[in-house]
């Protein structure tokens, strides 16, 4: 699947670039965070260097200048001892670069001393102290009496209010700055170490996300290029899926033309699911990719297409073929290369295939009708037993119509838009009426009255069919009493495969019958062949079931299907029904005269009744009851009628055979 994954150089291009954008857009937030991170140090390291400056501001005040004060209010004034006491400890404090300047005021924010002589007024932050408040503030050093604006260095100040040393009433504000160059050099060196730090980890940062970026990119794309890959083609075998063959046909179709058509064929593998019920789905997968292996290198030239749509079934299309002779030409070279021997794990295995295609323009233009068409034609290649098939119309056996009006049959069961007709069934000998076949009507409101093989055969693929048989059943069964009030005559029903299968069929028909009352001898079920076959294990103990109680149970059609002779001997069966083909023949072809013979000695051998469908003329009636058979049903005697005619149909036949008896 690698193959189907390069990586192509003008997306190498692309995909370089956008990394390369993302990789600077990503450095953006890094830088900006190292910005923030930056300032917000700053703001609290100068903080800091406040509080440190109130801190030593305070300290300096109770412990070296406080004391020396007498402890009263300095609006006042200094005395002579305290001045001098201010100027030791100032200069002491000055000396040692703690201090640039030192400053006390009264409590009316007048300067009262100085450590640098300078004098000025009051001032807000001077009172605000002399309220009880420090003030601390950043700033810088002003000249001398304020009178030449000179700015000194930058200091922090400190307005720190004074108390007496005894009693702790305030007495004045002490003023201070102090020096700011040890904090900024601080704060300058924290900002290099943290720069650095930050730096180092910003970068680590973004290395890191650019690394998982860049991993998280290549998978991304791994996977976008995987789900493309995956989009088009199928998971096991790398050839095309569904949709990359629908859109390529839907390519191929559109440039088709009467003298260059396009094929769209579809190929299934017989008794696959053998291979996999057998060997099981490993195998089965080993087989379809050998499969895929042929049908890719041998039909690798030119434009075709080929694609697995599901399952064992395949894909191909092939563009401006000179018509269906090269279709079956090249499509019968596809089916001898995937018949060559192959073995998997040691087994032989045999591939067999069966193809059907259609053609474009002449089979349809649109991709779904011919893919319809060509699956229409595979399937009559595996019931015909023929390698390739081209699409026929008599191959249809679909109807859109039917399968419309299956959707609509449950409402038409339960609104009662179904109403059963009659078909009488006459004994050969004496002519008089039997028993009556339930035929199934359905009168559509808007397509008028329907016949059973409009709407069955679509109503057999749902479970309506069940629904459809038992209200066949109650009906008839019903209606009986009416139908013949001399309770001699019984009624018949046919009953498809699928209900015959089900486990609750049995106990579904005898609650009709004990519901009704009826006698349960004047019932009878008519099975085809088919639907005892499909599954005859369910199938036989349904019927046992059934016969137990004194359901008759009739094999229609005998003769047109394959059922075998020794299992029809081991079923409870009371009838057989021989198919009208062989009947409607008899007087032409003696060959179908010498199987309606043997069939109706066959029925009697085995203890059962012969009824001969078909009966449309006095010769076949003639010849029917020569070979002894026992009851006939055709248009000889009447057509399907309606309940409403069943009693004067039933006088009328017993009062022709009563005048017909010797």
């Amino acid at each position: 699947m690698k193959r189907f994954l390069r990586r192509r150089s003008g997306e190498g291009v692309s995909v370089r670039r956008q990394f390369g954008a993302y990789a600077l857009a990503s450095l953006v937030p890094v830088l900006l965070l190292g910005t923030v991170l930056q300032i917000l140090l700053y703001r609290q390291s100068n903080a800091q260097g406040l509080a440190d400056g109130r801190a030593q501001a305070a300290v300096f005040a109770r412990a070296s200048l406080e004391p020396q004060l007498r402890g009263v209010d300095l609006r006042s004034g200094l005395s002579r001892s305290e001045r001098a006491a201010l100027n030791h400890s100032t200069q002491l404090s000055l000396g040692d670069g703690d201090l640039i300047r030192l400053r006390v005021r009264d409590l009316d924010g007048r300067v009262v001393f100085a450590s640098d002589g300078s004098s000025t007024g009051p001032d807000e932050d001077a009172l605000e102290a002399a309220q009880g408040r420090t003030i601390t503030k950043r700033t810088r050093l002003e000249g001398d009496n304020e009178q030449h604006g000179t700015l000194g260095p930058r200091v922090v100040e400190v307005y720190q209010p004074l108390t007496a040393a005894r009693g702790g009433q305030r007495i004045g504000v002490l003023e201070v700055s102090l020096p700011y160059a040890p904090i900024a050099a601080r704060i300058a060196h924290d900002q290099r170490v943290v720069a650095v730090a930050i730096g180092g980890l910003a970068l680590l940062l973004w290395l890191v996300l650019l690394g998982v970026s860049a991993s998280a990119t290549r998978r991304l794309r791994s996977y976008a290029r995987l789900n493309a890959f995956l989009a088009g083609h199928d998971t096991l075998t790398g050839l095309a899926n569904r949709t990359a063959f629908t859109r390529q046909a839907a390519k191929s179709t559109g440039t088709a033309t009467q003298e260059f058509p396009t094929a769209i064929a579809l190929l299934d593998l017989d008794r696959f699911q053998a291979v996999n019920d057998a060997l099981g789905h490993r195998v089965g997968d080993e087989m379809l990719l050998i499969i895929a292996d042929r049908l890719r290198e041998h039909l690798h030239d030119g434009d075709a297409v080929v694609a697995r749509l599901g399952g064992d079934e395949f894909g191909i299309v092939l563009p401006q073929v000179h018509g269906p002779g090269e279709v079956v030409e090249v499509l019968s070279g596809v089916r001898a290369i995937l018949a060559a021997p192959l073995q998997i794990d040691g087994v032989p295995l045999a591939v067999e295939a069966s193809i059907g295609f259609a053609l474009a323009p002449d089979d349809g233009c649109d991709v779904d009708t011919l893919m319809r068409r060509a699956d229409v034609a595979m399937y009559a290649a595996k019931r015909q037993h023929l390698a390739v098939v081209h699409y026929r119309s008599d191959h249809d056996q679909h109807d859109p119509k039917a399968l419309s009006l299956a959707a609509e049959l449950g409402t038409a069961i339960a609104e009662e838009q179904l109403v059963l007709h009659y078909q009488p069934k006459t004994d050969v000998a004496s002519g008089r009426v039997t028993s009556l076949e339930a035929l199934v009507r359905w009168q559509h409101p808007v397509h008028g009255l329907l016949h059973p093989d409009t709407f069955i055969p679509a109503a057999e693929q749902t479970e309506l069919i069940d629904d459809l048989t038992l209200w066949v059943l109650r009906t008839a069964i019903c209606a009986l009493p009416t139908l013949d009030p001399s309770g001699t005559v019984s009624v018949g029903a046919n009953v498809s495969a699928r209900c015959l299968t089900r486990p609750a069929f049995a106990s579904d028909v005898l609650a009709i019958v004990t519901e009704t009352g009826v006698d349960p001898a004047r019932v009878m079920l008519e099975i085809t062949e088919t639907a005892l076959m499909a599954d005859p294990l369910r199938a036989a103990h349904t019927l046992v079931r059934l016969h137990e109680t004194g359901v008759g149970i009739s094999i229609d059609d005998f003769g047109a299907g394959q059922t075998s002779l020794g299992y029809l001997a081991t079923l409870p069966i009371s009838e057989l029904k021989i198919d009208k083909a062989f009947v409607l023949a008899m007087l032409t072809d003696e060959r179908n005269a010498a199987i309606v013979r043997s069939v109706i000695d066959l029925g009697h051998s085995l203890g059962l009744h012969v009824t001969a469908e078909g009966v449309e003329t006095e010769e076949i009636l003639l010849r029917l009851r020569a070979f002894g058979c026992d009851t006939a049903q055709g248009y000889l005697f009447s057509r399907p009628i309606s309940p409403q005619d069943v009693p004067a149909c039933i006088a009328l036949l017993d009062v022709q055979s009563q005048l017909a008896s010797p």
